[in-house]
Protein backbone atom coordinates (compact mmCIF):
# COMPACT_ATOMS: atom_id res chain seq x y z
CA UNK A 1 0.00 0.00 0.00
CA UNK A 2 2.85 2.55 1.09
CA UNK A 3 4.76 2.05 -2.31
CA UNK A 4 1.24 2.18 -4.30
CA UNK A 5 0.45 5.72 -3.07
CA UNK A 6 3.52 7.13 -2.26
CA UNK A 7 4.02 9.22 -5.28
CA UNK A 8 0.36 10.03 -4.98
CA UNK A 9 0.10 13.81 -3.76
CA UNK A 10 -0.89 12.64 -0.39
CA UNK A 11 1.46 12.70 3.06
CA UNK A 12 1.17 8.82 3.58
CA UNK A 13 1.13 8.10 6.92
CA UNK A 14 -0.05 4.76 7.98
CA UNK A 15 2.25 2.46 7.66
CA UNK A 16 2.35 -1.48 6.63
CA UNK A 17 2.33 -2.84 10.38
CA UNK A 18 -0.81 -0.48 10.93
CA UNK A 19 -2.47 -1.32 7.40
CA UNK A 20 -1.69 -5.19 8.73
CA UNK A 21 -3.60 -4.73 12.12
CA UNK A 22 -6.53 -2.75 10.39
CA UNK A 23 -7.43 -5.51 8.42
CA UNK A 24 -6.73 -8.12 11.00
CA UNK A 25 -9.44 -6.70 12.76
CA UNK A 26 -11.76 -6.08 9.57
CA UNK A 27 -11.55 -2.32 9.81
CA UNK A 28 -10.20 -2.30 6.37
CA UNK A 29 -10.17 -5.11 3.47
CA UNK A 30 -10.02 -5.83 -0.31
CA UNK A 31 -13.57 -5.20 -0.85
CA UNK A 32 -14.71 -1.70 -2.93
CA UNK A 33 -17.81 0.13 -3.52
CA UNK A 34 -17.94 -1.35 -6.75
CA UNK A 35 -17.99 -4.77 -5.66
CA UNK A 36 -21.28 -3.57 -4.12
CA UNK A 37 -22.71 -2.34 -7.06
CA UNK A 38 -22.21 -5.55 -9.24
CA UNK A 39 -24.02 -7.52 -6.51
CA UNK A 40 -26.79 -5.48 -6.30
CA UNK A 41 -26.90 -5.23 -10.03
CA UNK A 42 -26.37 -8.80 -10.83
CA UNK A 43 -29.03 -9.99 -8.11
CA UNK A 44 -31.28 -7.83 -8.21
CA UNK A 45 -30.84 -5.54 -11.95
CA UNK A 46 -34.66 -4.04 -11.89
CA UNK A 47 -33.84 -2.47 -8.49
CA UNK A 48 -34.38 0.91 -7.89
CA UNK A 49 -31.00 2.88 -7.17
CA UNK A 50 -32.05 6.66 -7.36
CA UNK A 51 -34.41 9.16 -8.25
CA UNK A 52 -34.19 12.96 -8.21
CA UNK A 53 -37.33 14.00 -9.08
CA UNK A 54 -36.85 13.85 -12.93
CA UNK A 55 -35.51 10.75 -13.53
CA UNK A 56 -35.27 6.79 -12.21
CA UNK A 57 -32.43 4.54 -12.08
CA UNK A 58 -31.91 1.67 -11.35
CA UNK A 59 -28.80 -0.65 -10.20
CA UNK A 60 -28.35 -2.40 -13.63
CA UNK A 61 -28.78 1.12 -15.44
CA UNK A 62 -26.56 2.79 -13.07
CA UNK A 63 -23.96 0.15 -13.59
CA UNK A 64 -24.09 0.23 -17.17
CA UNK A 65 -23.57 3.83 -17.26
CA UNK A 66 -20.73 3.95 -15.12
CA UNK A 67 -19.05 1.52 -16.85
CA UNK A 68 -19.29 2.95 -20.15
CA UNK A 69 -18.34 6.37 -18.34
CA UNK A 70 -15.57 4.92 -17.09
CA UNK A 71 -14.03 3.62 -20.67
CA UNK A 72 -14.71 6.92 -22.02
CA UNK A 73 -12.76 8.50 -19.49
CA UNK A 74 -9.69 6.03 -20.03
CA UNK A 75 -10.41 6.94 -24.11
CA UNK A 76 -10.23 10.52 -23.27
CA UNK A 77 -6.22 10.17 -21.08
CA UNK A 78 -7.94 9.60 -17.76
CA UNK A 79 -5.04 7.55 -15.92
CA UNK A 80 -4.75 5.74 -12.44
CA UNK A 81 -4.90 8.25 -10.14
CA UNK A 82 -5.70 11.33 -12.26
CA UNK A 83 -8.05 13.78 -10.53
CA UNK A 84 -11.98 13.97 -12.20
CA UNK A 85 -13.54 17.30 -10.40
CA UNK A 86 -17.67 17.24 -10.49
CA UNK A 87 -19.61 20.25 -9.71
CA UNK A 88 -23.31 19.06 -9.85
CA UNK A 89 -26.33 19.36 -7.85
CA UNK A 90 -27.87 16.05 -6.18
CA UNK A 91 -28.81 14.83 -9.69
CA UNK A 92 -28.83 10.84 -10.69
CA UNK A 93 -25.94 11.97 -12.80
CA UNK A 94 -23.67 12.23 -9.87
CA UNK A 95 -24.17 8.91 -8.77
CA UNK A 96 -22.77 7.56 -12.50
CA UNK A 97 -19.70 9.93 -12.37
CA UNK A 98 -18.70 8.73 -8.71
CA UNK A 99 -18.86 5.39 -9.96
CA UNK A 100 -17.63 5.75 -13.15
CA UNK A 101 -14.16 7.76 -12.15
CA UNK A 102 -13.40 5.35 -9.24
CA UNK A 103 -14.06 2.29 -11.72
CA UNK A 104 -11.56 4.09 -14.39
CA UNK A 105 -8.80 4.28 -11.57
CA UNK A 106 -9.31 8.11 -10.88
CA UNK A 107 -9.55 10.43 -8.02
CA UNK A 108 -13.03 11.77 -7.68
CA UNK A 109 -12.94 15.61 -6.60
CA UNK A 110 -16.61 16.43 -5.64
CA UNK A 111 -17.26 20.43 -5.34
CA UNK A 112 -20.12 21.61 -3.78
CA UNK A 113 -22.92 23.62 -6.28
CA UNK A 114 -22.42 26.64 -4.00
CA UNK A 115 -18.82 27.21 -5.15
CA UNK A 116 -17.73 29.70 -7.46
CA UNK A 117 -14.91 30.91 -9.48
CA UNK A 118 -12.76 32.13 -6.93
CA UNK A 119 -12.98 28.54 -4.43
CA UNK A 120 -12.84 26.41 -7.60
CA UNK A 121 -10.42 27.79 -9.41
CA UNK A 122 -8.71 27.46 -6.41
CA UNK A 123 -9.22 23.44 -6.39
CA UNK A 124 -8.55 23.40 -9.94
CA UNK A 125 -4.96 24.85 -9.32
CA UNK A 126 -4.04 22.15 -6.19
CA UNK A 127 -5.98 19.07 -7.55
CA UNK A 128 -4.95 19.35 -10.93
CA UNK A 129 -7.75 17.79 -12.29
CA UNK A 130 -7.53 16.45 -15.98
CA UNK A 131 -11.44 15.74 -16.45
CA UNK A 132 -14.17 18.48 -15.04
CA UNK A 133 -18.07 17.85 -14.87
CA UNK A 134 -20.14 20.61 -14.93
CA UNK A 135 -24.13 21.12 -15.30
CA UNK A 136 -25.40 23.98 -17.93
CA UNK A 137 -27.67 26.15 -15.94
CA UNK A 138 -28.39 25.64 -12.16
CA UNK A 139 -30.77 27.90 -10.21
CA UNK A 140 -29.61 31.23 -12.19
CA UNK A 141 -26.42 30.53 -12.48
CA UNK A 142 -24.37 29.66 -15.58
CA UNK A 143 -21.91 26.87 -14.36
CA UNK A 144 -21.33 26.40 -17.91
CA UNK A 145 -19.58 29.89 -18.78
CA UNK A 146 -17.99 29.73 -15.67
CA UNK A 147 -16.18 26.18 -16.32
CA UNK A 148 -15.47 27.67 -19.98
CA UNK A 149 -13.24 31.28 -17.83
CA UNK A 150 -11.44 28.78 -15.52
CA UNK A 151 -11.06 26.24 -18.16
CA UNK A 152 -8.54 28.85 -20.49
CA UNK A 153 -6.84 29.39 -16.91
CA UNK A 154 -6.40 25.84 -16.47
CA UNK A 155 -3.80 23.89 -18.53
CA UNK A 156 -4.46 20.34 -17.10
CA UNK A 157 -7.62 20.86 -17.02
CA UNK A 158 -8.40 18.98 -20.71
CA UNK A 159 -11.74 18.04 -20.51
CA UNK A 160 -14.75 19.61 -19.55
CA UNK A 161 -18.24 17.64 -19.87
CA UNK A 162 -21.50 19.33 -19.73
CA UNK A 163 -24.14 17.84 -17.84
CA UNK A 164 -28.03 19.40 -18.66
CA UNK A 165 -26.40 21.83 -20.91
CA UNK A 166 -25.13 21.93 -24.32
CA UNK A 167 -21.69 21.05 -25.11
CA UNK A 168 -19.25 23.23 -27.37
CA UNK A 169 -17.49 21.42 -30.24
CA UNK A 170 -14.15 21.27 -27.89
CA UNK A 171 -16.49 20.21 -24.90
CA UNK A 172 -17.71 16.64 -24.19
CA UNK A 173 -21.73 16.10 -23.30
CA UNK A 174 -22.37 12.93 -20.68
CA UNK A 175 -24.99 11.55 -23.14
CA UNK A 176 -22.08 10.74 -25.64
CA UNK A 177 -20.04 9.05 -22.92
CA UNK A 178 -22.73 7.31 -21.49
CA UNK A 179 -24.22 6.06 -25.06
CA UNK A 180 -24.73 1.95 -24.99
CA UNK A 181 -23.59 0.47 -27.68
CA UNK A 182 -25.95 -2.64 -26.99
CA UNK A 183 -28.34 -3.37 -24.13
CA UNK A 184 -28.31 -0.87 -20.60
CA UNK A 185 -26.69 -3.32 -18.43
CA UNK A 186 -23.81 -4.86 -21.28
CA UNK A 187 -20.49 -3.44 -21.10
CA UNK A 188 -17.23 -4.40 -21.69
CA UNK A 189 -14.66 -4.27 -18.71
CA UNK A 190 -11.97 -4.82 -21.23
CA UNK A 191 -12.14 -1.29 -22.25
CA UNK A 192 -11.63 -0.19 -18.76
CA UNK A 193 -8.40 -1.63 -17.59
CA UNK A 194 -8.03 -3.33 -13.94
CA UNK A 195 -10.10 -2.39 -11.49
CA UNK A 196 -8.91 -0.24 -8.45
CA UNK A 197 -8.14 -1.35 -5.17
CA UNK A 198 -9.18 -1.16 -1.56
CA UNK A 199 -6.00 0.87 -1.13
CA UNK A 200 -5.79 3.02 -4.20
CA UNK A 201 -6.91 6.59 -4.11
CA UNK A 202 -10.98 6.57 -3.93
CA UNK A 203 -11.60 10.52 -3.02
CA UNK A 204 -10.30 13.91 -2.56
CA UNK A 205 -12.74 16.03 -0.20
CA UNK A 206 -11.82 20.06 -0.07
CA UNK A 207 -12.55 21.13 3.42
CA UNK A 208 -15.14 23.89 3.28
CA UNK A 209 -13.07 26.20 4.98
CA UNK A 210 -12.16 26.60 8.52
CA UNK A 211 -8.93 28.19 7.44
CA UNK A 212 -8.48 31.22 4.79
CA UNK A 213 -8.03 28.35 2.43
CA UNK A 214 -9.50 24.73 1.85
CA UNK A 215 -7.45 21.37 2.23
CA UNK A 216 -7.61 18.77 0.12
CA UNK A 217 -8.01 15.55 2.35
CA UNK A 218 -7.21 12.40 0.71
CA UNK A 219 -8.83 9.13 1.48
CA UNK A 220 -8.61 5.94 -0.43
CA UNK A 221 -11.91 3.77 -0.41
CA UNK A 222 -10.39 1.63 2.70
CA UNK A 223 -10.30 5.07 5.02
CA UNK A 224 -13.74 6.10 3.57
CA UNK A 225 -15.23 2.44 3.40
CA UNK A 226 -14.59 1.68 7.02
CA UNK A 227 -16.98 4.92 7.82
CA UNK A 228 -19.73 3.72 5.58
CA UNK A 229 -19.61 0.29 7.19
CA UNK A 230 -19.37 1.35 10.68
CA UNK A 231 -22.11 3.97 10.31
CA UNK A 232 -24.69 1.28 8.33
CA UNK A 233 -24.24 -0.68 11.55
CA UNK A 234 -24.55 2.28 13.57
CA UNK A 235 -28.28 3.19 12.29
CA UNK A 236 -29.01 -0.39 11.60
CA UNK A 237 -29.47 0.31 7.49
CA UNK A 238 -30.45 -2.56 5.65
CA UNK A 239 -31.47 -3.66 2.35
CA UNK A 240 -35.00 -2.31 2.97
CA UNK A 241 -33.95 0.99 3.75
CA UNK A 242 -35.03 4.54 1.58
CA UNK A 243 -33.02 7.69 2.06
CA UNK A 244 -34.09 10.48 1.74
CA UNK A 245 -31.22 12.63 0.62
CA UNK A 246 -31.35 16.33 0.27
CA UNK A 247 -27.79 17.22 2.19
CA UNK A 248 -25.26 17.67 -0.37
CA UNK A 249 -23.76 14.50 -2.13
CA UNK A 250 -20.70 16.45 -3.07
CA UNK A 251 -19.39 16.64 0.83
CA UNK A 252 -18.92 14.15 3.22
CA UNK A 253 -22.03 13.61 4.85
CA UNK A 254 -24.25 13.78 1.55
CA UNK A 255 -21.37 11.66 0.21
CA UNK A 256 -21.42 8.72 2.73
CA UNK A 257 -25.06 8.65 4.08
CA UNK A 258 -26.59 9.67 1.04
CA UNK A 259 -24.62 7.37 -1.80
CA UNK A 260 -21.94 5.22 -0.19
CA UNK A 261 -24.25 3.47 2.52
CA UNK A 262 -27.11 3.36 0.32
CA UNK A 263 -25.00 1.46 -2.34
CA UNK A 264 -23.32 -0.83 0.33
CA UNK A 265 -26.74 -1.99 1.44
CA UNK A 266 -28.35 -2.28 -1.33
CA UNK A 267 -31.41 0.30 -0.25
CA UNK A 268 -32.68 3.66 -2.76
CA UNK A 269 -31.57 6.41 -2.88
CA UNK A 270 -33.72 9.65 -3.31
CA UNK A 271 -32.27 12.65 -4.16
CA UNK A 272 -33.51 16.38 -4.17
CA UNK A 273 -31.46 18.91 -5.20
CA UNK A 274 -32.65 22.23 -4.23
CA UNK A 275 -34.15 22.15 -0.42
CA UNK A 276 -37.39 22.99 -0.33
CA UNK A 277 -39.17 21.51 2.71
CA UNK A 278 -43.04 21.34 1.33
CA UNK A 279 -40.73 19.60 -1.52
CA UNK A 280 -38.92 17.24 0.94
CA UNK A 281 -41.59 16.08 2.47
CA UNK A 282 -43.79 15.07 -0.37
CA UNK A 283 -40.69 13.22 -1.23
CA UNK A 284 -40.59 10.92 1.86
CA UNK A 285 -44.57 10.62 1.77
CA UNK A 286 -44.37 9.19 -2.22
CA UNK A 287 -41.23 7.01 -1.77
CA UNK A 288 -41.81 6.08 2.00
CA UNK A 289 -38.18 7.19 2.83
CA UNK A 290 -37.21 5.52 6.26
CA UNK A 291 -34.28 7.80 7.20
CA UNK A 292 -32.20 11.00 6.29
CA UNK A 293 -29.21 12.30 6.90
CA UNK A 294 -28.56 16.64 6.80
CA UNK A 295 -27.51 19.51 9.22
CA UNK A 296 -29.73 20.36 11.63
CA UNK A 297 -31.47 22.83 10.47
CA UNK A 298 -32.93 20.88 7.59
CA UNK A 299 -35.13 19.51 10.61
CA UNK A 300 -36.62 22.86 11.79
CA UNK A 301 -37.61 23.75 7.67
CA UNK A 302 -39.36 20.07 7.83
CA UNK A 303 -41.32 20.79 11.17
CA UNK A 304 -42.30 24.43 10.39
CA UNK A 305 -43.54 23.22 6.95
CA UNK A 306 -45.36 20.23 8.19
CA UNK A 307 -49.40 20.07 7.48
CA UNK A 308 -50.59 16.75 8.97
CA UNK A 309 -53.61 16.70 6.73
CA UNK A 310 -51.17 16.52 3.44
CA UNK A 311 -47.77 15.03 4.85
CA UNK A 312 -47.47 11.92 5.63
CA UNK A 313 -43.49 10.79 7.46
CA UNK A 314 -44.66 7.97 9.19
CA UNK A 315 -42.00 5.80 7.14
CA UNK A 316 -39.62 7.88 8.80
CA UNK A 317 -37.49 5.50 11.72
CA UNK A 318 -34.92 8.58 11.93
CA UNK A 319 -33.26 11.95 11.07
CA UNK A 320 -29.14 11.89 11.43
CA UNK A 321 -27.96 15.59 12.32
CA UNK A 322 -24.53 16.35 11.09
CA UNK A 323 -22.96 19.85 11.74
CA UNK A 324 -24.90 20.97 15.24
CA UNK A 325 -25.85 19.56 18.26
CA UNK A 326 -29.30 18.71 18.62
CA UNK A 327 -31.19 21.04 20.53
CA UNK A 328 -33.57 19.20 23.23
CA UNK A 329 -36.74 21.36 22.52
CA UNK A 330 -35.90 19.94 18.69
CA UNK A 331 -35.75 16.38 19.71
CA UNK A 332 -39.16 17.06 21.58
CA UNK A 333 -40.76 18.33 18.78
CA UNK A 334 -39.82 15.97 16.55
CA UNK A 335 -41.27 13.26 18.79
CA UNK A 336 -44.49 14.65 19.11
CA UNK A 337 -44.73 15.42 15.26
CA UNK A 338 -42.93 13.01 13.48
CA UNK A 339 -44.11 9.83 15.31
CA UNK A 340 -42.07 7.22 15.22
CA UNK A 341 -38.66 9.04 13.96
CA UNK A 342 -35.50 9.70 16.59
CA UNK A 343 -33.40 12.54 15.56
CA UNK A 344 -29.64 11.20 16.30
CA UNK A 345 -26.60 13.17 15.38
CA UNK A 346 -23.47 12.32 14.14
CA UNK A 347 -20.20 14.03 14.82
CA UNK A 348 -17.21 14.07 11.94
CA UNK A 349 -15.02 16.44 9.22
CA UNK A 350 -13.99 15.62 6.13
CA UNK A 351 -10.39 14.33 7.46
CA UNK A 352 -11.85 11.77 9.46
CA UNK A 353 -15.57 11.06 7.83
CA UNK A 354 -17.44 10.18 11.27
CA UNK A 355 -16.02 10.43 14.50
CA UNK A 356 -19.08 9.78 17.17
CA UNK A 357 -22.73 8.85 16.84
CA UNK A 358 -25.69 8.04 19.09
CA UNK A 359 -26.43 4.75 17.46
CA UNK A 360 -29.68 3.44 16.63
CA UNK A 361 -29.94 1.18 19.88
CA UNK A 362 -28.70 3.65 22.06
CA UNK A 363 -31.22 5.36 24.98
CA UNK A 364 -33.07 8.44 23.52
CA UNK A 365 -32.00 10.49 25.91
CA UNK A 366 -28.28 10.34 24.42
CA UNK A 367 -28.83 12.14 21.47
CA UNK A 368 -30.21 15.29 23.57
CA UNK A 369 -27.09 15.15 26.21
CA UNK A 370 -24.95 14.50 23.93
CA UNK A 371 -22.66 13.91 20.51
CA UNK A 372 -22.65 10.41 20.68
CA UNK A 373 -19.54 7.53 20.93
CA UNK A 374 -17.55 6.35 18.70
CA UNK A 375 -19.13 5.76 15.77
CA UNK A 376 -17.34 3.01 14.93
CA UNK A 377 -14.91 -0.12 16.10
CA UNK A 378 -11.64 1.22 16.33
CA UNK A 379 -11.99 4.66 16.58
CA UNK A 380 -10.53 6.33 19.47
CA UNK A 381 -11.94 9.63 20.80
CA UNK A 382 -10.13 11.87 23.51
CA UNK A 383 -10.22 14.98 24.67
CA UNK A 384 -6.71 17.14 25.19
CA UNK A 385 -6.33 20.46 26.66
CA UNK A 386 -10.68 20.86 26.27
CA UNK A 387 -9.63 19.99 21.88
CA UNK A 388 -11.64 16.66 20.67
CA UNK A 389 -9.13 14.24 19.33
CA UNK A 390 -9.48 10.97 16.57
CA UNK A 391 -7.52 8.39 15.72
CA UNK A 392 -8.56 5.01 13.90
CA UNK A 393 -8.99 3.88 10.80
CA UNK A 394 -11.48 5.92 8.64
CA UNK A 395 -8.39 9.09 9.05
CA UNK A 396 -7.33 10.60 5.80
CA UNK A 397 -3.89 9.24 4.36
CA UNK A 398 -3.22 12.92 4.31
CA UNK A 399 -3.68 16.77 2.85
CA UNK A 400 -3.16 17.06 -0.87
CA UNK A 401 0.54 17.76 -1.37
CA UNK A 402 0.37 19.57 1.83
CA UNK A 403 2.93 17.86 4.29
CA UNK A 404 2.97 21.36 6.71
CA UNK A 405 -0.78 21.26 7.28
CA UNK A 406 -0.63 17.50 7.34
CA UNK A 407 2.01 17.16 10.44
CA UNK A 408 0.01 20.33 12.52
CA UNK A 409 -3.67 18.54 12.13
CA UNK A 410 -2.20 14.73 12.54
CA UNK A 411 0.84 14.49 15.60
CA UNK A 412 3.37 12.15 15.41
CA UNK A 413 0.84 9.70 17.61
CA UNK A 414 -1.50 9.31 14.29
CA UNK A 415 -4.29 11.96 16.25
CA UNK A 416 -6.16 14.23 14.60
CA UNK A 417 -6.49 17.64 15.95
CA UNK A 418 -10.21 18.48 15.05
CA UNK A 419 -10.32 21.99 16.64
CA UNK A 420 -13.40 21.51 18.19
CA UNK A 421 -13.98 21.93 22.01
CA UNK A 422 -15.49 18.89 24.12
CA UNK A 423 -15.52 16.68 26.82
CA UNK A 424 -16.35 13.15 27.60
CA UNK A 425 -18.73 11.88 30.23
CA UNK A 426 -17.74 8.72 32.24
CA UNK A 427 -20.24 6.88 29.91
CA UNK A 428 -17.87 7.54 27.37
CA UNK A 429 -20.01 10.13 25.30
CA UNK A 430 -18.95 12.94 23.98
CA UNK A 431 -20.47 16.55 24.15
CA UNK A 432 -19.09 19.43 22.00
CA UNK A 433 -19.25 22.65 23.24
CA UNK A 434 -17.73 25.07 20.90
CA UNK A 435 -14.61 25.33 17.98
CA UNK A 436 -11.38 26.68 18.35
CA UNK A 437 -11.04 26.96 14.90
CA UNK A 438 -12.61 30.50 13.81
CA UNK A 439 -15.27 29.32 11.40
CA UNK A 440 -19.18 30.15 11.20
CA UNK A 441 -21.34 26.88 10.54
CA UNK A 442 -24.16 28.12 8.23
CA UNK A 443 -26.55 25.26 7.41
CA UNK A 444 -24.03 22.43 8.42
CA UNK A 445 -21.56 24.35 5.95
CA UNK A 446 -18.58 26.13 7.08
CA UNK A 447 -17.68 29.36 6.23
CA UNK A 448 -13.94 30.66 7.35
CA UNK A 449 -14.37 34.22 8.84
CA UNK A 450 -10.43 34.47 8.24
CA UNK A 451 -11.28 34.39 4.39
CA UNK A 452 -13.98 36.19 4.29
CA UNK A 453 -12.27 39.14 5.79
CA UNK A 454 -9.08 39.06 3.28
CA UNK A 455 -12.12 39.62 0.65
CA UNK A 456 -13.52 42.47 2.58
CA UNK A 457 -10.55 44.40 3.54
CA UNK A 458 -10.11 44.62 -0.39
CA UNK A 459 -12.63 46.99 -0.30
CA UNK A 460 -11.80 50.46 -1.02
CA UNK A 461 -14.22 51.48 1.80
CA UNK A 462 -12.76 49.12 4.46
CA UNK A 463 -10.07 49.75 6.89
CA UNK A 464 -10.39 46.82 9.27
CA UNK A 465 -13.04 44.06 9.73
CA UNK A 466 -13.81 41.12 11.81
CA UNK A 467 -16.26 38.53 10.72
CA UNK A 468 -18.33 36.16 13.66
CA UNK A 469 -20.71 34.17 13.85
CA UNK A 470 -24.56 35.45 15.26
CA UNK A 471 -26.87 33.02 15.93
CA UNK A 472 -30.43 32.48 13.53
CA UNK A 473 -33.24 30.45 14.16
CA UNK A 474 -33.24 28.49 11.00
CA UNK A 475 -29.53 28.29 9.47
CA UNK A 476 -27.54 27.82 13.37
CA UNK A 477 -25.52 30.70 12.12
CA UNK A 478 -25.11 33.44 9.64
CA UNK A 479 -21.68 35.73 9.15
CA UNK A 480 -22.25 39.21 10.82
CA UNK A 481 -19.32 41.69 9.60
CA UNK A 482 -18.20 44.53 12.29
CA UNK A 483 -16.66 47.05 9.79
CA UNK A 484 -14.23 50.04 10.61
CA UNK A 485 -15.01 52.03 7.30
CA UNK A 486 -11.63 53.69 5.82
CA UNK A 487 -12.74 57.46 5.18
CA UNK A 488 -16.20 59.32 6.11
CA UNK A 489 -18.39 56.64 3.61
CA UNK A 490 -19.41 53.82 5.51
CA UNK A 491 -20.12 50.89 2.80
CA UNK A 492 -23.23 49.29 2.91
CA UNK A 493 -24.42 45.93 3.55
CA UNK A 494 -25.95 45.42 0.05
CA UNK A 495 -22.91 47.28 -1.76
CA UNK A 496 -20.59 44.60 0.04
CA UNK A 497 -22.45 41.94 -0.52
CA UNK A 498 -22.38 43.17 -4.33
CA UNK A 499 -18.83 43.38 -4.47
CA UNK A 500 -18.18 39.86 -2.83
CA UNK A 501 -20.58 38.11 -5.25
CA UNK A 502 -19.59 40.10 -8.22
CA UNK A 503 -16.43 41.26 -8.37
CA UNK A 504 -14.66 38.99 -5.49
CA UNK A 505 -16.99 35.82 -6.74
CA UNK A 506 -16.66 34.66 -3.58
CA UNK A 507 -19.62 31.41 -2.68
CA UNK A 508 -22.75 33.22 -1.88
CA UNK A 509 -23.51 31.37 1.38
CA UNK A 510 -20.15 32.97 2.63
CA UNK A 511 -21.53 36.59 2.64
CA UNK A 512 -22.32 38.36 5.28
CA UNK A 513 -25.67 39.00 6.10
CA UNK A 514 -25.28 41.87 8.83
CA UNK A 515 -22.71 44.39 8.80
CA UNK A 516 -22.41 46.65 11.62
CA UNK A 517 -20.44 49.56 11.35
CA UNK A 518 -18.09 50.72 14.18
CA UNK A 519 -15.42 52.91 14.94
CA UNK A 520 -12.85 50.45 16.09
CA UNK A 521 -12.55 46.68 17.06
CA UNK A 522 -11.93 45.49 20.58
CA UNK A 523 -8.40 44.37 21.10
CA UNK A 524 -6.49 42.18 23.36
CA UNK A 525 -3.20 44.09 24.85
CA UNK A 526 -1.25 41.99 22.45
CA UNK A 527 -3.36 43.60 19.53
CA UNK A 528 -5.72 40.82 18.70
CA UNK A 529 -9.28 40.79 17.90
CA UNK A 530 -11.23 39.80 21.06
CA UNK A 531 -13.92 37.95 18.64
CA UNK A 532 -15.51 36.88 21.64
CA UNK A 533 -17.13 39.94 22.48
CA UNK A 534 -18.27 41.15 18.93
CA UNK A 535 -19.74 37.49 19.05
CA UNK A 536 -21.87 38.76 22.37
CA UNK A 537 -22.40 41.80 20.96
CA UNK A 538 -23.58 40.04 17.55
CA UNK A 539 -26.17 37.27 19.60
CA UNK A 540 -27.70 40.81 21.75
CA UNK A 541 -28.14 42.24 18.66
CA UNK A 542 -30.66 39.08 17.60
CA UNK A 543 -31.95 38.80 21.13
CA UNK A 544 -33.35 42.43 20.73
CA UNK A 545 -34.40 42.06 17.12
CA UNK A 546 -36.44 38.61 17.36
CA UNK A 547 -37.77 39.57 21.62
Amino acid sequence: MVSQLKDSGAVFRYTEEQAARFRKHGWWGDEILLDHLDRWATETPGFELATDGTGRLTYAEARGQAYRLAASLRRLGVQRGDRVLVQLPNWNEFIVIYLAAIRAGAVLVPIMPIYRHDEIGYILERSQARVAFTAGEFRKFDHLQMFRELRAKSPELKELVVVRGDAAADEQSIERLTEPDRRADDFDESAIGTRPTADDGHVLIFTSGTEARPKGCFHTWNTIGFSVRGLAKAFELDRGCVTFAPSPVSHGTGLAMGVAVPILTGGSIHLQDVWQPKEGLARIREHRCTHAATATPFVRMALDAFDPAADDVSSMRMWICAGAPIPAALASEVANVFKGCRLLPLYGASEIFAATACWASDPPEYAITSDGRPALEGVEIKVTDEEVLYRGPGAMLGYWRDPERTAIAIDKDGWYHTGDRGEVNAEGLLRLKGRIKDVIIRGGTNISATEVEEHLLTHPKVKAVAVVAMPDRLMGEKACAFVVPDGDEAPTLAELGDYLKNTRRIAVHKIPERVEIVKELPMTPTGKIQKFALRDQARRMVEIATS
